[in-house]
């Protein structure tokens, strides 16, 4: 099994690392705390019962309030008091419902004029994972699809170093299909999604019956999309930890990098870049399914504009994702105040809903100790799951916010992108990422995705009907890990799931 030291030293050797800049190893730390952080964020060997701290996944924010609906929404547990008011500020402001303009409520007015979702809270319901319809849902609020076409001979999009700042859209619908819009304008269209079954026989002779989703729209209300147009279907992610992951240094991050595979083990790793807006420079991409944003404020500025159609001091587009081709959405009042700042949430606004998003806590884990939970995490090791779901880090003594320095965490990735194989190829780019790859997903709280978003949709449309299936999709890359878990005896399975279930 391979380690982050072993992967570095490798990748520095090799050059093989995408910019200068992030080749170091971390620079935060005098070397005798770099040892530590090695040892202790080394793979265990021993299953025989639990690993130091392992039960607190965020460090000293972990949250240890008793699991229920609310369990993604509590703020890290290591804030200050005034840091706390920050977070309910931001909370109010991520929880908020924007209204079309004009309106006598004027701070919040400007949704639109297209848009998939009212406010934050309407995708990443409970600050949860989002789902595809259920069975009988009219209208969509937490899942849409992504458009894109390949990008033509006179490309104008600002790049830097090569890296480009966002994908080509549509030139009708843009960039994103737009499913709702407000009073007096006609919505983008309608998301279709087929269903067939794929029944998968397990080594034991179990019968797993995946759905296996076609993806189209019906309805065009702007007439019809461009012949080379990319479909990527995509449900919201849980907001938890995101401030964590942030603090990850790159090199660490980077590290674990080996898209030539020098280790021999079949798993590349491949680490996507994106320009950051605030700075205009390119930096590690680690947020969205395919890593397409560097920082959770470009995340949410790119969110409040093409999901909500709100400009920010960051993105100010105060008719969202409207295109030229799209003449009656521009004809549509918008909710820029000049009283109010140059955009439709100006300053603090941005500011204070990335505040909340940094400092969503990660709850405690459950039954760390139990045999059956030891069995499947030593199960989970030996198939070779970690190879791509790298347990554990610990974050930047030079975070700027000290809840976030120098944590050790468990979020269960390494934040690169690898090639999932054809069943869950989308056949989109974005970015450095081609249309078979995919970030690995952290798995830190994925056991109480029924607790909180009341269902267990899993995979980045939520085509996975529970843990089993999610596996039994990966391909590519993480076939072999795959196999080995459809090859396990049911018990060894059921303590695998069990062992996700606790995180």
């Amino acid at each position: 099994m391979k380690t982050r030291l072993t992967v570095a030293l490798v990748a520095l050797l090799a050059g093989g690392l995408a910019f200068a800049q992030d080749k170091s190893v971390r620079s935060d730390l005098p070397p005798e705390d770099l040892a530590r952080v090695i040892a202790v964020t080394a793979p265990t060997t021993d299953f025989s019962k639990p690993e130091p701290f392992e039960n607190r996944p965020a460090g000293k924010g972990t949250t240890t309030k008793k699991p229920n609906a609310d369990s993604f929404s509590h703020f890290l547990k290591n804030l200050t008091f005034e840091q706390e008011e920050q977070f309910k500020l931001g909370n109010a402001l991520f929880r908020k419902i924007w209204v079309s303009s004009p309106s006598s409520t004027q701070a919040s007015d400007g949704l639109g004029p297209l848009f998939n979702a009212r406010g934050c809270q309407s995708c990443h319901i409970k600050d949860g994972r989002g789902h595809p319809p259920f069975e009988g849902q009219a209208e969509n609020v937490s899942m849409f699809l992504r458009l894109s076409v390949p990008p033509g001979e006179n490309d104008t999009r600002h790049s830097i170093d090569g890296i480009f700042a966002e994908e080509p859209g549509d030139p009708t619908y843009g960039t994103q299909l737009q499913d709702f819009a407000v009073p007096g304008l006609k919505a983008e269209g309608r998301m279709v999604i087929d269903y067939k079954d794929a029944p998968v026989t397990l080594g034991d002779g179990t019968v797993i019956t995946l759905r296996h989703p076609t993806y189209s729209i019906a309805d065009l209300n702007y007439g019809p999309l461009a012949e080379n147009v990319m479909i990527s279907p995509r449900i919201a992610n849980p907001m938890i930890g995101l401030g964590l992951i942030e603090q990850i240094p790159a090199e660490d991050i980077l590290a674990l990098a080996d898209p030539d595979d020098l280790s021999g083990d079949g798993i590349s790793g491949k680490a996507n870049y994106a320009i950051d807006p605030v700075t205009n420079t390119v930096k590690l991409g680690r947020f969205g399914w395919k890593a397409g944003e560097a920082t959770i404020k470009a995340q949410s500025a790119a969110a409040f504009a093409g999901d909500i159609g709100i400009s920010t001091p960051l993105v100010n587009k105060p008719y969202g994702d409207c295109t030229v081709n799209q003449p009656e959405c521009f004809a549509m009042p918008n909710g820029e105040q000049e009283r109010l700042g140059a955009s439709e949430a100006p300053d603090p606004v941005l500011d204070l809903v990335t505040f909340y998003s940094q400092t969503v806590g990660v709850p405690e884990r459950r039954n760390v100790d139990d045999p059956a939970v030891l069995r499947g995490k030593q199960a989970f090791y030996e198939a070779g799951c970690t190879s791509c779901h790298t347990p554990k880090f610990v974050t930047s003594r030079d975070a700027e916010n000290p809840a976030h320095r120098f944590q050790l965490i468990w979020p269960y990735s390494d934040f690169l992108l690898h090639d999932m194989g054809e069943g869950l190829a989308d056949h989109r780019p974005e970015g450095l990422a081609n249309g078979f790859e995919w970030r690995t997903p952290p798995l830190w709280g994925i056991g109480l995705t029924k607790t909180v978003s009341g269902h267990t949709f899993f995979l980045h449309d939520g085509r996975a009907r529970d843990l089993t299936e999610a596996i039994l999709w990966h391909g590519g890359e993480a076939q072999a890990a795959r196999d080995r878990f459809a090859n396990m005896s049911k018990a060894t399975r059921d303590d695998l799931i069990a062992f996700l279930e606790s995180l």
